[in-house]
């Protein structure tokens, strides 16, 4: 199976396959190693729209953007359509090359705000945000959001009309909606509804963990792309497995030993670089956890590595692991 090549505006992904924006983990380094696995396109973490904060520790690391790799796409949040207006020419300054727009997170302290997903309960709001941001810059505009605001309001179709119609030129759907979060099983009927509906590309995102279930959510739902989240974390190698097994020669993807323990070992040096060895150290425990769901044998290293408190050390233990004679690695399927 293959699929048209995806296209946002002028620029052509290298891939269908899309690293999902999630804060506190797709920073720079994180998206640096998804792209080397074949990550289509990477995003920024969600940015707050508030160009005031912009100089807090947490905001300078989610603007450190790609500038070495095409297309640079940034994710800004608000729910101001002159704030958000504003942070998107700033961000084009910044170099962005594609400005997309979260109205697709859960998170109680962005939906308090009316940030995020929340949005979704006013439509008026969001052609206003969309139509704003897109008339203020003349880059690419996305959109990611969710099914609707709770099962019994799945507007997303109707969401996705707005964004056509204000001039989105891509359109990210989660399967659940807000009130759902994380739990449950996502659903792709509605996105298929959305793929419909609207000429825009569609990407598909959600509970998409296996190669099996990328098949399935592109049969169902026929969008133009997949965005991985999750099911990228402790395996950015998920985008080679996906790009061969849906390539018309198909390879069964391989990952040894070697190749992980320097994924690893990679990771916690661009990690311990970029935001120096005191947050680095603390940064790279969540990595490393996420890593271990990938080895055999992992319990004691997993829990020696997450407490140490010096890069030398997080490094030594990591090399340590893999030069015993049992240490193995056991993919997930």
């Amino acid at each position: 199976m293959e699929l048209a090549p995806l296209k946002i505006g002028p620029y052509t992904l290298t891939s269908p396959f899309v690293l999902a924006p999630m804060a506190g983990v797709t920073d720079a380094p994180f998206r640096r190693i998804c792209r080397r696995f074949g990550a289509g396109m990477t995003t920024s973490e969600m940015t707050t729209a508030d160009t005031s904060l912009w100089q807090t520790p947490k905001s300078r690391f989610r603007l450190d953007l790609d500038l070495d790799a095409e297309p640079v796409a940034v994710q800004i949040a608000g729910s101001d359509p002159k704030q958000l207006a504003g942070a998107a020419i700033a961000c084009v300054a910044r170099g962005a090359q594609i400005i997309d727009i979260n109205m697709g997170c859960p998170a109680k302290k962005v939906c308090k705000k009316l940030a995020g997903s929340a949005l979704l309960k006013d439509e008026k709001l969001v052609a206003a945000i969309l139509q704003a941001v897109v008339s203020a810059v003349t880059v690419p505009v996305t959109l990611k959001i969710r099914t609707g605001w709770d099962p019994e309001h799945r507007n997303a179709v109707n969401i996705a009309r707005i964004a056509e119609d204000s001039g989105v030129q891509s359109l990210a759907v989660h399967g659940r909606t807000r009130a759902c979060r994380y739990k449950g099983e996502a659903e792709f009927e509605t996105i298929a509804r959305v793929k419909e509906t609207v000429k825009i590309p569609v990407i598909a995102n959600g509970d998409i963990t296996t190669l099996a279930k990328s098949l399935e959510v592109l049969r169902v739902t026929n969008c133009d792309g997949l965005m991985i989240g999750r099911a990228a974390q402790g395996r950015p190698w998920i985008f080679r497995e996906l790009g061969q097994h849906l390539s018309s020669h198909p390879q069964k993807p391989q990952l040894d030993k070697n190749e992980l323990r320097d994924i690893m070992l990679d990771h916690l040096g661009e990690l311990h670089r970029f935001y120096g060895e005191l947050t680095g150290v603390r940064v790279a425990r969540k990595h490393l956890t996420w890593y271990c769901n990938s080895l055999a044998n992992a319990d004691e290293f997993r829990h020696q590595v997450v407490r140490v408190d010096s890069a030398s050390e997080q490094i030594s233990l990591t090399k340590k692991y893999f030069d015993q004679d049992d240490g193995g690695v056991s993919l997930a399927a």
